[in-house]
């Protein structure tokens, strides 16, 4: 039975033998219909029983019994299959326990006839028929002087008139409360909405605890009406994580789990995974009595869809382009056509909204939608039975690819951030862009869309896919315009190069040199060498990175491009000071220095700043080191340059670890790793957890050191960036001083615990205050972080979550995200409240 409509009055009277019917014609079926409800009597107060259990919704329901208290007027609003019905049955069977007058139950799904909806509530009150009477008098007269709940079930199709008796109700009956379900608001004055979300399910990526698993909603759902189904359903093992997978592919809406889960009579769970592809063939079930518009999932949202105005279906079906969110400019321009002109798209998007079709969230004061992936898998149904697959899908990637192209020189500016997070949360759409290029073979614009990208896959470490798209691109494109295939050859080759796969890295960027040397495009081979250079540096073979660098340097000034000038020197600075050839080293840098500052190249002077002042520490000058990379972090505060932010706190917290300044480095240390989280560069990350775990194995703490190398570990393997050659002796060095420190079977426990944590877990594992074996461990008062204390301290001198983030360093959003933490673990919803607070526990 579906969670939507739980014991409906059919069910009652089919328990009578009574056979219901759809309800299809005017007012005088609407009334034989409704009269249906006065023989049905149900008991406390007027309510109908559910036949099967209710599952989770504890918040939801603590938090309707607080608006009912509070307003006169509550709908639940929802798409279908939501649970609407179900969770307003709970509700209300909760409210009558508080004595009043009494309780009445209103189905109105079977009415298709506006003008019948009095006549049903009047029928639901047991009013009997008057003539010449109008029903709103009687319910008035009735209702008027009564304290009691009037619960008005799926309003949806009869809106209007619902909400004129409503409003009517609401003026003339004091003491009455109403509660509705409906997949749109009603509109009137005074209503209050509670949107009846999907049940809580297992996020991808998350714990594969198996009693972790079965404790969220959707999973408790499914398992408990399989149960139902098959008598001996047990799941165990993989048919845990298959559930997983159901209720996350479902997105947790009842209905759908429901259907699911009765098909556990035919099939395996693993085998409802793997064909949920095609959902709306496969959920078909319920049992005799489920109303029709509920018997499968197709026919819920044809329900849905039928309600829709001609404009609300156009914008509807070619909303099905988009996958995982996106912004109302990219509506306005995929779901442009035909009768709809761009500007027009916001009224019909702003209904589907409200009629529970489309998600709407805010984030960073702009507003995404979505489409969950069940309705989103109809529309796209109703997209391609309208033939506008082709158009619909070339506009989006249309879109997408100027997005990608504006974005792509704004990734070496002090935007980056937010240009990073821009394409970040466009990323499904992009995938879904690529995907259709490919399957329909315009292979030219796919090589030119995925060259463009691999910059940002460098930042946001996504080198095996964005690996993979450019070999697919440069497979597929043989005929392509030579310097789209350079261009994306370079990409290949830098990926390549991060994934430590040196002989491929070659092969590709050398291609390119070739290509960039036939076009006479010298920026492209002066680009070319210096990463082949860096190439021949990670695998030692100084001499040769000298060389290549060297030509670089040449080609650049041969250009009259300073920039690229300074870059090729720091670069050389950099292969000096690894072959500890500091004074060498030293005057590069300097010279690149004063060439970035001539040119105001905000990030050129950090990068030479970084330089000097790692060349500088390693040739024992750390005072000078310190200084030059402190003014690194300041300027790169300043113009907003994150990733110059982390790069030199990541130095910093290094030199503190030279001086065996432990608890330093790890404040440091944690702060870098926390801008590169933000950036979303996992590369960066995983290197940093590396560093701080050496920090902690340098004070005796082996099993967290051995806890951060698993989480490290783990990273490198989902973006297939082992650690680095040069790199990879000192590494093995640390490891086997926690192995000999820990033992081997130790060693390994600590590993895959480490590999099992999220980044935000591992992030809190290095963020424990460094100590020396053997002392007390410091816990901060209340539960706070150390870094929620610092957070704290400074909203209580008066700064805002700018001001904050600039002094420690961190983004607003993670600033934003701390006090969030703060205020639950305090109990307050206010930054005053919050420094009031610690003010009186003194916590600051």
């Amino acid at each position: 039975m579906s969670s939507e409509g739980a014991e409906s009055y059919e069910q009652s009277l089919s328990r009578r033998g009574t056979e219901p019917r759809s309800d299809t014609t005017g007012s005088e079926t609407d009334s034989r219909a409704t009269s249906r409800v006065v023989h049905a009597r149900y008991p406390h107060g007027g309510l109908p029983f559910a036949l099967t259990s209710f599952v989770g919704r504890e918040r939801d329901l603590g938090e309707i019994g607080r608006l009912l208290v509070e307003h006169r007027q509550v709908t639940l609003c929802g798409p279908g299959g939501s649970g609407k019905t179900r969770l307003a049955m709970a509700a209300a069977r909760e409210a009558v326990e508080v004595p009043h007058e009494g309780a009445w139950w209103v189905w109105l799904a079977p009415l298709s006839d506006p003008t019948s909806v009095p006549r049903a509530v009047a029928e639901a009150l047991s009013l009997p028929e008057t003539p010449g009477r109008p029903p709103t008098e009687a319910i008035l007269e009735y209702l008027g002087p009564k304290e009691g709940l009037l619960v008005l079930d799926n309003c949806e199709h009869v809106i209007c008139s619902c909400a004129d008796l409503v409003e009517q109700l609401l003026r003339f009956c004091p003491g009455l409360r109403i509660l509705a379900t409906s997949r749109e608001l009603l509109g009137v004055a005074g209503e209050t909405s509670r949107t009846v979300p999907p049940l809580s399910f297992p996020a991808s990526g998350g714990s594969q605890d198996q009693d972790e698993l079965l404790e969220y909603e959707a999973t408790r759902l499914f398992v408990e009406r399989a149960g139902a189904a098959v008598r001996s359903f047990a799941p165990q093992g993989d048919e845990v994580s298959a559930i997983a997978r159901v209720c996350r592919r479902l997105e947790g809406i009842p209905l759908a789990i429901e259907l699911a889960a009765a098909r556990t009579r035919m099939l395996s769970v693993g085998q409802i995974s793997e064909r949920l592809d095609d959902v709306f063939r496969l959920l078909v079930g319920g049992n005799r009595t489920t109303p029709d518009r509920q018997r499968t999932l197709r026919s819920t949202m044809d329900w849905s869809h039928e309600l829709l105005s001609e404009q609300e279906r156009v914008v509807f079906r070619r909303l099905s382009a988009f996958a995982g969110g996106f912004a109302l400019e990219a509506a306005e321009e995929v779901c442009a056509g035909g009768s709809v002109e761009s500007a027009e798209v916001l009224e019909p998007l702003s209904r589907l909204v409200d009629k529970s079709l489309v998600v709407v969230s805010e984030r960073d004061g702009e507003a995404r939608y979505r489409l969950l992936q069940t309705v989103r898998q109809y529309a796209s149904e109703r997209l391609a039975a309208a033939a506008e697959v082709e158009t619909v899908g070339r506009l989006h990637v249309l879109f997408y690819l100027e997005l990608v192209e504006r974005a792509e020189p704004e990734l070496n500016a002090a935007g980056q951030a937010t240009w990073l997070e821009c394409l970040a949360k466009e990323l499904e759409n992009i995938r879904v862009a690529l995907r259709w290029l490919q399957d329909n073979g315009e292979t030219e614009t796919y090589l030119r869309l995925a060259g463009t990208l691999w910059r940002f896959c460098y930042l946001r470490g996504f080198y095996e896919e964005g690996y993979r798209w450019l070999e697919a691109a440069l497979v597929g494109a043989g005929d392509a315009p030579q310097a789209s295939r350079a261009k994306a050859l370079l990409g290949a080759g830098v990926l390549a190069l991060l994934r430590c796969e040196y002989d491929r890295a070659r092969e590709r960027l050398e291609e390119a040199l070739l290509l960039y040397r036939g076009l006479r495009e010298n920026k492209g081979v002066a680009s070319a060498l210096q990463v082949l250079g860096s190439v021949a540096r990670e695998q030692a073979d100084y001499e040769r990175a000298e060389e290549l660098h060297g030509e670089s340097l040449a080609l650049w000034r041969e250009l009259g491009d300073e920039a690229g000038e300074a870059r090729s020197l720091n670069y050389l600075g950099f292969v000096a000071w690894l072959q500890e050839k500091h004074q060498e080293a030293r005057e590069i840098c300097e010279g690149t220095l004063v060439t970035f500052r001539r040119l105001g190249d905000s990030e050129g002077v950090v990068w030479a700043l970084i330089s000097l002042g790692v060349s500088a520490g390693y040739a024992g000058s750390r005072r000078r080191a310190r200084a030059l990379l402190d003014e690194s972090l300041t300027l790169s505060s300043e113009v907003g340059y994150m990733e110059g932010v982390a790069w030199s706190l990541d130095q910093l917290g290094v030199l503190a670890l030279r001086e065996s300044d432990y608890g330093k480095a790890n404040r440091l240390l944690r702060r870098s790793l926390e801008v590169h989280r933000d950036l979303g560069d996992r590369w960066r990350a995983a290197s940093l957890l590396e560093g701080l775990a050496e920090a902690y194995a340098a004070e005796g703490h082996l099993e967290r050191t051995a806890r951060l190398f698993g989480a490290a570990e783990a990273i490198r393997e989902t973006i297939s960036a082992p650690v680095p050659t040069c790199e990879h002796a000192e590494h093995e060095r640390a490891l086997a001083t926690v192995r000999a420190g820990l033992g081997g079977e130790a060693l390994d426990t600590a590993l895959t615990l480490g590999r099992a944590m999220t980044l935000e877990e591992a992030i809190s594992e290095a963020g424990r205050t460094l100590e020396t074996p053997g002392m007390a461990r410091i816990r901060p008062p209340s539960g706070l972080t150390a870094r929620e204390t610092e957070v704290l301290r400074l909203v209580a001198e008066g700064l805002t979550d700018a001001q904050v983030a600039q002094r420690l360093f961190l983004s607003p959003r993670t600033v934003s995200r701390h006090l969030q933490s703060i205020y639950r673990k305090l109990r307050v919803s206010s930054r005053v409240a919050a420094a009031t607070t610690a003010l009186e526990r003194g916590l600051i």
